[in-house]
């Protein structure tokens, strides 16, 4: 494994649309406030907060049990750290100062080093992956409601103001880059999966993530429409259904009982937008059912709404909207079947590792257990 310069941008960026996506939210829900709409500037604000305290939990999580591997006792500004919301931020500036040191400083020393020693690259590809599965986390906690209430408010009203749309192209932005990021960070970490290289397989999984889940979010925002308590029972239903997959699959990401349960309740709210191999399993079968259940939910909103439409929804645009849907939706299982039937890496293909540079490394991997997709 190596740390190289296109890792470390790839980090860089990655804390810029952290920093850029955090403060359009906040600006947009001071927004809100000065502008009188209390119950979207609360909302705004909530989901940021519920995001961030969660990837806070997992961030100290991680690096208690970090310390402990090390031998080391938890030191307590860590946690004081945490509770200040800036456990992200610390993980970001060790990942980059350790990053630069590695492919700008040392990256002729570190290609050789003592047995017994910390292969330095190795340290810089566990620190930007521990980084590529909290923004992950972030994205979808936060992003993702934060994407669908801003649609609703701007299809609400019929017009938005500019850090509606900067909110919306933010958000967008944001998911896709955490997921393609984590896509890369996950071969990466991993000795025997294969990386994702080139642009096109890159590509291909972004847009079939990324149409997947516009087709989605907007379907969610006309059932919004309809009925907010129907919607909201639906969006329940699908987590709980996520939730008790986790639980039958037995994931075993976390080390506590308790963290292991809310990576659980994650997963289950992941799944609600998008699919993942929760167990790095086949699941050629449960992703074909997601994506039938997927395509059956989103035209039966499409139906009931063309059948029942609204007055106090803008007609002029549910014409275009419908369409976006329904073309987003195709476009994405296009994609989808492209990168599976051509760019997604062969697993009976993979490289087969020995102890010495496989399976030690692989018990070690916090990456292994988590979302594999």
């Amino acid at each position: 494994m190596k740390y190289t310069k296109c890792n470390f941008a790839m980090s860089v960026f990655g804390i810029m649309i952290y920093v850029t996506d955090l403060v359009a939210d906040i600006l947009l829900s001071a927004r809100y406030f000065h502008d009188g709409q209390y119950v979207f500037g609360v909302l705004t604000l909530s989901f940021v907060l519920c995001g961030t305290l969660i990837v806070q939990c997992f961030s100290y999580s991680w690096l208690k049990d970090d310390l402990k591997k090390a031998g080391q006792e938890s030191e307590r500004y860590f946690l004081l750290l945490h509770c200040l919301q800036g456990g992200v931020f610390t993980r970001y500036w060790f990942a980059l100062r350790k990053g630069y040191h590695v492919v700008f400083k040392h990256s002729s020393r570190t290609r050789s080093f003592m047995e017994g020693q910390t292969d330095p690259h190795k340290e810089a590809i566990d620190a930007a992956t521990d980084l590529s599965m909290l923004r992950l986390f972030e994205t979808y906690l936060e992003g993702c409601p934060q994407l669908i209430l801003q649609l609703y408010a701007f299809l609400e009203r019929g017009q938005a103001n500019l850090s509606q749309y900067a909110v919306i192209m933010i958000s967008c932005c944001a998911i896709s880059w955490s997921t393609v990021d984590y896509q890369v960070a996950l071969r990466k970490s991993l000795p025997d999966k294969n990386l994702l290289g080139g642009l096109c397989p890159k590509l291909t999984y972004l847009f079939y993530k990324l149409f997947t889940l516009l087709s989605w979010a907007l379907s969610v925002v006309l059932l919004l429409f309809m009925d907010v308590k129907v919607a909201l029972f639906l969006l329940l239903f699908l987590w709980l259904m996520g939730f008790i997959w986790a639980c039958i699959q037995q994931t075993q990401f976390c080390n506590s009982l308790s963290m292991e349960f809310l990576y659980r309740i994650v997963v289950g709210f992941i799944l609600v937008f998008t699919f993942f191999n929760i167990k790095g399993q086949n699941t050629k079968c449960p992703m074909s059912c997601y994506y039938i259940v997927r395509v059956l939910g989103t035209l039966g909103i499409l139906t009931v709404f063309w059948a029942f439409p609204l007055s106090i929804f803008n007609s002029d645009y549910f014409i275009p909207i419908s369409a976006t849907i329904v073309l987003a939706l195709l476009l994405g299982i296009i994609f989808l079947t492209v990168y599976y039937g051509i760019f997604h890496p062969n697993r009976n293909a993979e490289t087969q590792y020995d102890e010495t540079d496989g399976n030690s490394a692989q018990r070690d991997c916090r990456m292994r257990y988590f979302l594999m997709h």
